[in-house]
C-alpha cells in the first residue's frame, strides 16, 4: 500500500483544505471525453441521457407494479412493504461494493451488467404475473435482484457524467429535470397500464426500459481515462482506501455527516407524514396532485441550476434548502390546499437545486480514480438514514403527533442550513468548472 500511494498520490493538491481549487481555465484542470470540449448534447451525452431517462422511468413503475400485482393476487398489504424493502435493502447494502467494482472494471461495464441483471429480473416477474400468481419468495428474491442491479449501477453515474459532458453542472441540471419528469411519468404510465392490462404488462414495460438503457450504455464511446488503468489493490484494500479518500476531504464528510442527521430527521419523515396528513385531510386524489406539484417544482429547480452558476455552489445550495421549511410548516400547521401546493412546489425546487450543486461539486472536486467509491459512501449513508427516518416516522408521530414532528423538522432544517453555512470548508468551497 505504501508503494502504491507513492506512485499514485491519493489526495491531489487541489483537493486539500488549505489549497484553492483549480480555476476553470487552468491547464491542470481535467479534460473531458479525452480532451475534446464538446457541447453538452454531444453523442455520448445524448446516449447517456436516454439511458438514465429510460432507467428512471422504469424505476418509477416498480412500486405500482408490485402493489398492483401483489394486492391483485390477494396478498396481504404487508407483502407490498416487504417486497419494496427487498428492493431497497440490497441497494443500500451492496452500493459500497458497487463503487469498488466500478473502479476496478470501469463504470460503463458495471452499469451494463446491472441493466442486464435488472432486465432478467423484471422479465421473469413479467412472465410470472402474466401467467399466474407467483409465490412471495419468488417476488422477494427477484425484487432483491433488482436492488442488487441498482447498487451496481448507481456508483458509476457520478463518474460517467464528467466523461460525457464538458459542462458538468448543466449536465446534472438536465438530468435532474429528466429525473423529476420521470418520477411523475413512470408511476402514471404504470397505473394506466395496470388498468388496461395487468401487473405483468407493467413489468414487461419495466424490463424494456433496462434494455434501452443497456443498449445506450453499450454504444457509448468513452476515451480511456487514467483511472481505468490505475493499479488496484485487493477488494477490502480498495474499500479502506476509499474510506481514507472520504476522510481526507472535510467538506465531503462534513456534508454527508450533516446529511445523515438531515435525512433521518427531516427528509425521512417528510414523505410518509405528507402522505398521511394530506390524504386524511383532503383525500388521496389531492395527495397525488401534491406529488405532481412537487415534481413540477423539481423541474423548475433543475432549470434554475441550468442558468445560475454560483461561485460557491454548496453555500448556494444550502441557502436554497431553506425552501424545504415552507413545505414542512404548511404541512405542520394544516394549511389549506393552495398553501400545501405552494410548499410542495418550493420544496421540490429547493431540493433539486441543492442536488445539482452537490453532484457537480463531488464530480469536479474528487479525483476520477476515487469518485465511484466516494459516491457509493454518499449513497449508502443517505439511503440507510432515509430508510430509518421513514420507518420511525409513523411510531414517533403516533406518540407525539405528526404536526409536531413536521414542525420540528422545519427547525432542524434551518439548523442544518446554518451548520452548512458556518462550516468554512463547506461554505467557502469554490466551483472548478
Amino acid at each position: 500500500m505504501k508503494e502504491k500511494s507513492a506512485e499514485h498520490p491519493r489526495i491531489p493538491a487541489a483537493e486539500r483544505d488549505d489549497v484553492q481549487p483549480l480555476s476553470p481555465g487552468s491547464s491542470s484542470a481535467p479534460l473531458i471525453g479525452g480532451g475534446r470540449p464538446d457541447g453538452l448534447w454531444n453523442r455520448n451525452f445524448r446516449l447517456f441521457f436516454v439511458a438514465r431517462t429510460a432507467a428512471l422511468f422504469g424505476d418509477g413503475m416498480i412500486p405500482v407494479a408490485l402493489t398492483a400485482g401483489l394486492l391483485g393476487a390477494g396478498r396481504p398489504h404487508s407483502s407490498v412493504g416487504f417486497a419494496l424493502a427487498a428492493w431497497m435493502g440490497p441497494l443500500a447494502v451492496f452500493v459500497l461494493f458497487g463503487g469498488v467494482l466500478a473502479d476496478r472494471f470501469t463504470p460503463r461495464r458495471m452499469m451494463i451488467i446491472a441493466d442486464a441483471l435488472r432486465l432478467v429480473g423484471a422479465s421473469v416477474l413479467a412472465f410470472s404475473f402474466a401467467t399466474g400468481n407467483p409465490p412471495l419468495w419468488a417476488v422477494y428474491t427477484l425484487s432483491s435482484v433488482a436492488g442488487v442491479g441498482a447498487a451496481l449501477f448507481q456508483p458509476g453515474v457520478a463518474s460517467t457524467v464528467p466523461r460525457v459532458a464538458s459542462d458538468v453542472q448543466r449536465a446534472n441540471a438536465v438530468l435532474r429535470v429528466s429525473e423529476a419528469l420521470m418520477t411523475m411519468a413512470g408511476p402514471a404510465f404504470a397505473g394506466l397500464l395496470v388498468g388496461l392490462a395487468s401487473a405483468g404488462a407493467v413489468y414487461a414495460a419495466n424490463a424494456s426500459t433496462f434494455l434501452v438503457s443497456g443498449v445506450c450504455l453499450f454504444l457509448l464511446r468513452l476515451a480511456p481515462a487514467p483511472s481505468d488503468e490505475a493499479q488496484r489493490g485487493g477488494f477490502v484494500a480498495e474499500l479502506v482506501d476509499g474510506w481514507r479518500e472520504f476522510r481526507a476531504r472535510s467538506w465531503l464528510w462534513g456534508v454527508i455527516a450533516i446529511w445523515t442527521v438531515y435525512g433521518f430527521t427531516v427528509l425521512g419523515p417528510m414523505l410518509p407524514l405528507t402522505a398521511v396528513e394530506v390524504t386524511e385531510a383532503h383525500g388521496s386524489g389531492t395527495y397525488g396532485v401534491m406529488m405532481a406539484v412537487n415534481g413540477a417544482g423539481s423541474v423548475v429547480g433543475g432549470l434554475l441550476a441550468l442558468r445560475l452558476r454560483p461561485r460557491r455552489p454548496l453555500a448556494a445550495g444550502a441557502v436554497a434548502l431553506t425552501g424545504v421549511c415552507v413545505n414542512l410548516v404548511a404541512l405542520g400547521l394544516g394549511m389549506p390546499v393552495l398553501a400545501l401546493g405552494t410548499g410542495q412546489f418550493v420544496a421540490g425546487a429547493a431540493f433539486a437545486f441543492w442536488l445539482v450543486m452537490w453532484s457537480t461539486t463531488v464530480q469536479t472536486h474528487v479525483p476520477p480514480e476515487a469518485l465511484n467509491r466516494l459516491h457509493a459512501y454518499d449513497v449508502a449513508g443517505s439511503l440507510l438514514m432515509l430508510a430509518a427516518g421513514r420507518a420511525l416516522a409513523g411510531p414517533v408521530a403516533d406518540r407525539v403527533g405528526a404536526p409536531e414532528v413536521l414542525l420540528a423538522g422545519a427547525v432542524i432544517n434551518l439548523l442544518a442550513v446554518a451548520v452548512l453555512l458556518v462550516a468554512r470548508p463547506i461554505s467557502r468551497l469554490e466551483r472548478i468548472r
